[in-house]
């Protein structure tokens, strides 16, 4: 082996080893920054639970009286599965999930899902914001869309209803 190619082998193994050792980004965000996110929602709030990102989404009560339990259930995922969520977990690595707890302006908690950082690859993104779409654009209609999302949301994170709105 040459010197010549000893040297060009040894920079190369540098250059993997060397980026193979990065840090990653830990960045937790603030409540201020992950609300920028959903800024075109109304009725949401946001604050941080450690490394958690709980966001508060008020339901009318109304929605919920007509649409029973179907509609108590979707709540959590209509806002979870979105474009915003995945960006968010993808820009600050130090968030460990996303929380969205949907409630009445009267009558408190509706529903919540957590949705931990780990539980999506590309594939599953993919496919639940797609379910989750057209939830959101057509679920009135086709109430089949609601459970499907109900389904997805149910089968990827960690959830629980409130006993006052689903039995």
């Amino acid at each position: 082996m040459t010197k010549a190619y000893r040297s060009i082998l040894l920079a190369g193994i540098t250059v993997v080893v060397g980026t193979g050792c990065e840090e990653p980004d830990l960045r937790v965000p603030s409540a201020a920054e992950v609300a920028v996110y959903y800024e075109g929602t109304p009725g949401l709030s946001v604050e941080m639970s450690g490394n958690v990102a709980e966001i508060t989404v008020v339901q009318p009560y109304a929605q919920v009286r007509r649409g029973g339990t179907l509609w108590a259930k979707v709540g959590p995922y209509i806002y979870l599965f979105t474009e915003e969520t995945e960006s968010l977990l993808v820009d600050f690595g130090g968030l460990a999930g996303v929380r969205v707890v949907t409630t009445t302006s009267s009558r408190g908690e509706v529903a919540r899902a957590f949705l931990r950082r780990d539980a999506m690859t590309d594939v599953r993104w993919r496919r639940a914001k797609n379910i989750a779409g057209r939830a959101r654009r057509d679920g009135t209609e086709r109430p089949s869309l609601l459970e499907e999302l109900v389904r997805w949301g149910e089968d990827h994170t960690e959830f629980s209803y409130s006993s006052r709105f689903v039995r």
